[in-house]
């Protein structure tokens, strides 16, 4: 595809207007006006529009083809949420607007929402309190990690290490090294769950907490989870929990109930919400009983009269997270998707997920090599066989391979402790019909491992970049060929 400066014939334009009949004064600096002898493409507006339509085209999203993103999962957003988030009557507030001015409410209908999102995430989780500030699921993390510094620090406990499965998220370390604590990995068993005895040897007065996703990235829920919570807290310490993988069991469990004390939402997998990839973005973070003191400022509250307020007098508060109240529009999105599923709709999201991540799991089992045994949650992790690596086929090739077939590969060499890792999650939006399409293209890419290696060698063939050096790439941006 040509770039538009390619594309450029002197002296075409797009736009040809007369001369305005309406006196104008521009009061422009020169110091900030256009170079007029800018080299700047000269197209008609049909040569653009084509042009940025092209690029449009290349755009791969949930919206377009199956995206089995394992762990950062993007599912598909329901289209009722986003119209409701186009009101006027949201998508129009400003954050400075008075919460009451003259008897009117200009703002109680989104402090209503903030109000109720916090009740009933709080019914989801088992948790006493939220904050929906955090703009992010790593985000929310490095909230969740400051309430427990915070937490400590008002005990005045002297605590340095934060524990976390090897098998753990890469957000959880960082996010706990920003907080200021050293993290201590702590080796998974056999079965792929964190190991019990490694996990009791590490339990010192010095912990400060552990993080956990349950299911973890092998998509494994941990039979010893409560035990788990139990010895944290025999030390003082809190447990925290990973909500990346909450979907598996929404409307199932509560990790309240299992005994943790800090909770973060991925809501763009739970309650899907746009993803974010550079946009807006969410992840509440949610707190038992004794840490509500340590939640960011401001906290909606409903006063006796039926009205919403911020509150701001919390002195053991953090603080702020984020501007003003987060990502509105996006918390807008996950509550109109909880009224819209309720309480049975949500335990069938968890049903759908885990049957779908098993379904594909059941069909390719024969195919790859599977990194755990028996029932997964609401993904699959699989690995390549000894006749691929054999070959030299890595799992590289086979997330490439796909894109010439239509599908955005599965995340891949994640979760780090398994050799050549594909981490597949079809979540519970997806149909039969399009993993069963998903399946026959990775039945089919695993036979011509051993038939032709070199053909995956060389995929993608299709897409308009064929392997570009990754890291190169990421520290030489060239922008230049849009």
């Amino acid at each position: 595809m040509k770039l538009l400066f390619e594309k450029s014939v002197p002296g075409r334009r797009g736009v040809c207007s007369g001369p305005s009949d309406v006196p104008t004064t521009i009061n422009i600096s020169d110091d900030l006006l256009r170079d007029e002898s800018a080299a700047l493409p000269e197209l008609s507006e049909l040569d653009v529009v084509r042009h940025f339509t092209e690029l449009s085209r290349r755009n791969f999203g949930v919206d377009t083809n199956f995206y089995p993103l394992g762990s950062c999962t993007m599912k598909y957003n329901p289209k009722v949420a986003e119209r409701i988030a186009s009101y006027p009557g949201f998508a129009h507030l400003h954050p400075l607007l008075p919460q009451l001015r003259m008897g009117g409410m200009l703002t109680q209908g989104a402090l209503a929402i903030l109000y109720d999102m916090d009740m009933l995430l709080r019914e989801i989780t088992g948790m006493a309190g939220f904050t929906m500030q955090p703009m992010a699921g790593a985000h929310g993390e490095l909230t969740g990690m400051m309430i427990m510094a915070a937490y400590h620090r008002d005990r005045g406990n002297n605590k340095s290490i934060v524990l976390a499965p090897d098998s753990a998220h890469g957000t959880n370390p960082a996010s706990a090294a920003i907080a200021g604590y050293r993290v201590v990995s702590v080796a998974s068993d056999e079965h792929g769950v964190m190991d019990m005895d490694a996990l009791r040897e590490a339990v010192t007065d010095e912990v400060a907490g552990i993080m956990l996703t349950c299911p973890n990235t092998l998509g494994l829920f941990n039979p010893h989870i409560r035990e788990i919570c139990d010895l944290i807290h025999s030390v003082d310490g809190l447990a925290y929990y990973d909500g990346a993988n909450l979907n598996a069991i929404v409307g199932k469990a509560r990790p309240g109930d299992f005994g943790f004390d800090i909770v973060h939402l991925n809501v763009h997998k739970t309650l899907a919400t746009p993803h974010g990839g550079g946009g807006p973005g969410a992840g509440p973070v949610g707190v038992g009983e004794k840490l509500v003191p340590f939640l960011p400022v401001s906290i909606v509250v409903k006063r006796g009269d039926g009205t919403y307020a911020l509150e701001y007098d919390r002195p053991k508060s953090i603080g702020y997270v984020a501007p003003f109240y987060g990502n509105f529009g996006i918390i807008l999105r996950a509550y109109v998707y909880v009224l819209m599923q309720g309480g049975k709709g949500l335990a069938r999201v968890a049903e759908h997920a885990v049957l779908n991540a098993n379904y594909v799991k059941h069909k390719l089992q024969d195919h790859y090599a599977s990194a755990a045994d028996g029932v997964c949650k609401h993904e699959c992790v699989f690995s390549t066989t000894e006749s691929m690596a054999e070959n030299g086929v890595h799992a590289l090739d086979i997330a490439k391979a796909l894109i010439d077939r239509g599908f955005h590969p599965p995340t891949v060499y994640f979760p780090t402790i398994v050799r050549e890792a594909m981490m597949i999650e079809p979540t519970e939006t997806e149909s039969k019909e399009t993993l069963d399409a998903f399946v026959a293209a990775m039945i089919e890419i695993a036979e011509l491992a051993d038939k032709d290696p070199d053909q995956l060698k060389a995929a993608p063939v299709t897409a308009p970049v064929s392997r570009p050096n990754e890291t190169a790439a990421a520290k030489n941006l060239n922008i230049a060929s849009l």
